[in-house]
């Protein structure tokens, strides 16, 4: 993961209701939500919601799909492990410290894919 892409996934998460709105979706797995249920959960209005997304979609942090009138986000698993990685690339000096530094999340496959 290159540094811009890094400090971009960064500022996108370094904001409170951004940063719920991403835990939701990573909790979610890779079904995702739907941006009123994602309201419902953070308690975060509809509109400052489609905000938040633009910069979270922006950021790579999420990915969206279409179902019927519904617009289905879920959190983008690669990114958040690049980032991991890219965080812990270095840990314990580059020596081998398994488990601590094992960065990673392998959600479960949806019963849609």
């Amino acid at each position: 993961m290159k540094t811009k892409s890094v400090v971009t996934a960064l500022a996108a998460l370094a904001q409170d209701s951004r940063l719920a709105i991403f835990r939701a979706l990573v909790q979610a797995g890779p079904e995702g939500l739907p941006a009123g249920k994602i309201g419902e959960i953070t308690d975060i209005s509809p509109s400052s919601v489609s905000f938040h997304m633009k910069e979270l979609s922006h950021a790579d942090m999420v990915t969206s799909r279409n179902e019927g009138r519904f617009v289905i986000y879920s959190a983008n698993f690669t990114t958040m492990n690049a980032l991991l990685a890219f965080l812990t690339e270095n840990c314990c000096g580059g020596n081998p410290c398994l488990p601590l530094c094992t960065p990673g999340c392998a959600p479960a496959e949806s019963a849609s894919s």
